[in-house]
């Protein structure tokens, strides 16, 4: 048996109106990955973030290598070994990679009474860093020009830089594709080799049990149990997580589309690296998926209708009449709604309460004489959002940035539904939320197109374009390779034209 290098002892750690953890314990073995599951709202960041310093916990103790440890900062938690990847990243978009990755710890060099940085051996550190995990950038490259994909790995190289014998990963392979989460898993195979531990975040069953040696998992802020991945199944894990059978990963889809509600014909970005010469129709009451590998400039062409990107040439064609987008509040003021993929940077107002993220974008609606705010109305509005999307919070007044990653998600979709868009453009929907919480906004949609409303919908899980999208329309490399219905699409033909470069 693996020698213990964590334990972690009965952790309780509360905030104002909230019991985040009550008693939970950890074991990690030396050279194993750990995973770590439950519903959003378990606790489970929470956990991590008093392991990594960020939170000072209440009761409890930390043993590391048997010996009683506190950590008081992030800085002490980095000297005894214990680094951390962010499921929100915690990049600085202005400065360059390198300086990214060694900031707060840079080489530094004498030069007569002064310390200076030495910038020529952090780039030459950083380049063989990138090479180590087999990434093709230059360390000069400005975070701000990197995709999120890119900064996610980032942010991982900045963790396994630091040598550390623990290395938490909260969702990280939420941004990555396919072929970057095989490089993360080797990557994750040689610190194992090396006898670096990994406790691992994900919702990602599949992957879960592929990557892992143990999972613990965890509902509403205690200990369920741990386990060998071995011993368990996904329907195991989801009764475990939830407490509850989960029979239907999809709802049943009810609605039937109709006639065309928005044309998109030819559509190019002022940018040539970008999206060229996109055509497609979405109909009334649909579900239309838009499928393809990162960098396949999905989200672009949808910031590109949505106002956000200046647009060369071609037509947006809504309700039969030619749209001018130029500006976010033109298509918002049509009804068009975009629920971005990057939630911190372009999503939530951190340090807003719940009710100020629901009602910001629908204020206009909840006006008497055009003058004074309804507020009767807007907190009508905030307590049926928090009542159907199942919001765990103490009330409308929390700030959003003391939530789950999956219920600040449940508050933006809120935002958005409170404006009554026609149509919802959703960027990776679910990304970062546990199953069970995937379902309700799964049902969410349903209701939505079943309404009349029209939904498309960005995804990179394939079982997700399939079951949810009525069609689904494949990109590469900012071309639109293929359009098929979603009763005859599979992972193959999918993928298939993922990689079809024209």
């Amino acid at each position: 048996m693996s020698e213990i290098l964590l334990e972690m002892k009965e952790i309780s750690k509360s905030f104002p109106g909230v019991q985040a953890l009550d008693r939970v314990s950890l074991k990690i073995k030396k050279g194993s990955v750990h995973a770590l599951m439950g519903e959003n709202g378990a606790g489970k960041s929470t956990l991590m973030k008093c392991l990594f310093g960020i939170y000072k916990i209440d009761s409890g103790e930390v043993l590391l290598e048997n010996e009683h440890v506190n950590i008081k900062d992030t800085q002490e938690a980095l000297s005894l070994g214990i680094a951390m990847v962010h499921q929100e990243l915690q990049s600085i978009p202005e400065r360059n990679i390198a300086e990214n990755i060694f900031c707060g710890r840079y080489p530094m060099k004498k030069r007569a009474y002064l310390k200076m940085i030495d910038h020529k051996k952090m780039m030459e550190d950083t380049e063989k860093l990138l090479s180590e995990i087999n990434l093709k950038l230059s360390p000069k490259t400005r975070l701000a020009d990197l995709s999120v994909s890119q900064r996610q790995s980032i942010e991982i190289a900045k963790a396994i830089s630091c040598r550390a014998k623990i290395v938490i990963m909260d969702e990280p392979t939420s941004s990555l594709s396919e072929h970057e989460v095989n490089a993360l898993f080797d990557m994750i195979q040689r610190l194992k080799e090396k006898g670096t531990s990994i406790i691992y975040i994900s919702h990602k069953i599949e992957e879960i049990l592929k990557i892992s040696d143990e999972v613990t998992i965890m509902r509403d802020g205690t200990y369920v149990g741990s386990w060998s991945s071995s011993e368990l199944t996904t329907d195991m894990i989801i009764q475990k997580m939830v407490d509850r059978e989960l029979t239907n990963r999809y709802p049943q889809r009810k609605s039937k589309p109709q006639g065309n509600i928005l044309q998109v014909e030819d559509l190019s970005s002022t940018d040539p690296k970008s999206f060229q010469n996109i055509s497609f129709e979405l109909r009334k009451g649909e579900i239309f998926g838009i499928g393809g590998l990162v960098g396949a400039q999905r989200s672009e062409l949808m910031e590109g209708i949505f106002g956000m990107r200046a647009i060369s040439s071609g037509k947006i064609i809504y309700k039969d009449k030619v749209l001018k987008i130029k500006r976010p509040r033109d298509a918002i003021s049509k009804g068009i709604a975009l629920l971005s993929e990057d939630r911190r940077a372009m999503g939530i107002f951190g340090v807003l309460s719940i009710f100020d993220n629901v009602t910001v974008a629908s204020l206009d609606h909840h006006l008497i004489l055009k003058t004074i705010l309804n507020k009767k109305s807007l907190n009508e509005v905030v307590h049926e959002s928090i009542e159907k999307m199942s919001i765990k919070a103490p009330s409308s007044k929390s700030l959003i940035q003391n939530l789950s990653g999956g219920n600040q998600q449940k508050v933006i979709i809120s935002r958005w539904l409170a404006n009554g868009p026609d149509i919802l453009i959703l960027d990776e929907p679910t990304r970062g939320i546990d199953v069970g919480a995937k379902y309700e906004i799964y049902t969410i949609m349903e209701d939505l197109v079943s309404q009349g409303k029209s939904i498309i919908m960005i995804s990179s899980e394939m079982s997700e374009l399939i079951g949810m999208s009525d069609r689904i329309m494949v990109m590469c490399e900012g071309k639109n390779t293929g359009l098929i219905d979603a009763a005859v699409a599979t992972q193959e033909n999918i993928m298939t034209l993922a990689t079809k470069y024209m």
